[in-house]
């Protein structure tokens, strides 16, 4: 049988408030809030941090009670929301150096290690110049100068203990982004990484210290190329005007232009034609990578006339005959002609130049060795001589056996089993033959 107050009080919630209330405890037994016995004024200052927020700043106050809210990455808790599990010290890329626990904002250490980020051990086995070595940066200076190496790694010099030196090898400096005149860091008006101001949108400048004036939007506007990227990936920009990266500046614009960076003349070296040895086979001028030919002329590189009865694709295909490439690679093709290269040199030959006799010369210029023709590129060898340039004969004046012993590497396997021997010597493309 229900107890009378626990009855009252299902009747009073089922036929309306006339009935009285049961007491707290059963109030809350049953999910119904008790109402606060402390004044507005009573509840928050139990709720404040010594700094004067309420809660700080990262939940709500109930009743003298602080209820964390999470509205950014990490876990708060604590009876004022004071701790934050990713304030602690990281060393090398790990919370604590992975050598303790993260506890309110702070680092507590494993046995044997020590510092804010538990990176130094108690106990050190190193030598002074092995710990030195572990403490040089990519230039060979002991932590960059800005600090001393304990134990193979570096304490970071911060006399003011503001911890604006840091880094593996103390590289970062942050010093290096606070204003001269009002002594903030990036103005006020940016976030400091490694010593370079990220400034918000609208202001510009080392440190944050000039502002726009255009709005942010209007800056994002004029920067966006018409592929829709930022100064096209390939600049900066500032105030609605991009600075390119220009790799490799040359004449009055380099290589890279554009007021949204669109320009990459690095891309105009797919249209070099080396045979005509100029942009464009000569017939145009490359702006953007891209060709823009004279009047009379087509094609991606400018290499078709207009004249031509044929389009750009029949002349190509004419052009490439049995080959993987127009006049195989060899000489320029035009209106379905190809015309060899080098110039005057008759070595390269054929419909589609597929014949190079330069093939059949040896390193002295001799064809074929002086014992055979070339014929399209192959050498064709005279009674008594072989391989590719005719440079063996087949006369040998010593025995099998002898040849073999001079052919035989240290264990027995005749030319390393990647080739043949004839006459005392290995050759090693048995194709030769």
């Amino acid at each position: 049988m229900l107890a009378p107050a626990l009855l009252g009080l299902l009747l009073g919630l089922l036929l309306g408030p006339a009935l009285p209330a049961g007491p707290p405890a059963l109030r809350s037994a049953l999910g119904i809030p008790a109402p606060c016995r402390l004044s507005r004024a009573e509840s928050e200052l139990r709720c404040r941090v010594p700094g004067g927020k309420l809660c700080s700043d990262r939940g709500r106050c109930e009743c003298g009670v602080c209820i964390c809210q999470v509205t950014e990455a990490g876990k708060y808790y604590g009876p004022l929301c004071e701790c934050h599990d990713w304030v602690c010290e990281t060393y090398d890329g790990k919370i604590c150096a992975g050598h303790g626990k993260c506890d309110c904002g702070k680092c507590k250490c494993d046995e044997g290690w020590y510092g804010e980020a538990c990176q130094y051990p108690t106990t050190c086995n190193l030598t002074r110049k092995k710990s030195n070595e572990m403490c040089k940066n990519s230039q060979d200076i002991i932590c960059s100068g800005a600090g001393t190496c304990q134990c193979g790694r570096c304490q970071c010099a911060n006399s003011e203990e503001n911890g604006l030196v840091y880094g593996k090898f103390c590289e970062c400096d942050d010093r290096e982004c606070i204003d001269d005149e009002t002594g903030e860091i990036c103005t006020g008006h940016g976030k400091c990484y490694c010593g370079n101001c990220y400034c918000e949108a609208g202001w510009h400048g080392d440190k944050c210290e000039f502002q726009c004036d255009i709005t942010p939007w209007e800056i994002k506007k004029r920067c966006t190329s018409p592929d829709g990227k930022i100064c096209s990936n390939r600049g900066t920009c500032v105030c609605g005007e991009c600075t390119c990266h220009d790799v490799d500046p040359t004449g009055d614009w380099g290589d890279i232009h554009g007021d949204t960076c669109e320009c990459d003349e690095r891309n105009c070296k797919a249209v070099y034609d080396r045979y005509s040895d100029d942009f464009c086979s000569g017939h145009g001028q490359c702006n953007c990578g891209r060709c823009d030919c004279k009047e009379g002329w087509t094609g991606k590189k400018c290499e078709h006339p207009h004249s031509c009865p044929m389009s750009v694709e029949e002349s190509a295909k004419k052009c490439q005959g049995n080959s993987n490439l127009p006049c195989s690679g060899r000489g320029r093709c035009e209106c379905g002609q190809c015309t060899c290269f080098p110039p005057g040199d008759n070595r390269v030959h054929g419909k589609n130049c597929e014949c190079d006799d330069r093939q059949c010369e040896n390193a002295d210029g001799d064809v074929c060795g002086g014992h055979g023709i070339c014929s399209c590129g192959r050498c064709i060898c005279q009674d008594g001589w072989f391989g590719k340039l005719c440079q063996h004969s087949r006369k040998c004046n010593m025995t099998e056996e002898e040849s073999r012993s001079l052919c035989e590497s240290a264990d027995g396997i005749l030319c390393s089993g990647k080739g043949s021997c004839h006459c005392g010597k290995c050759i090693c493309s048995p194709q030769e033959w």
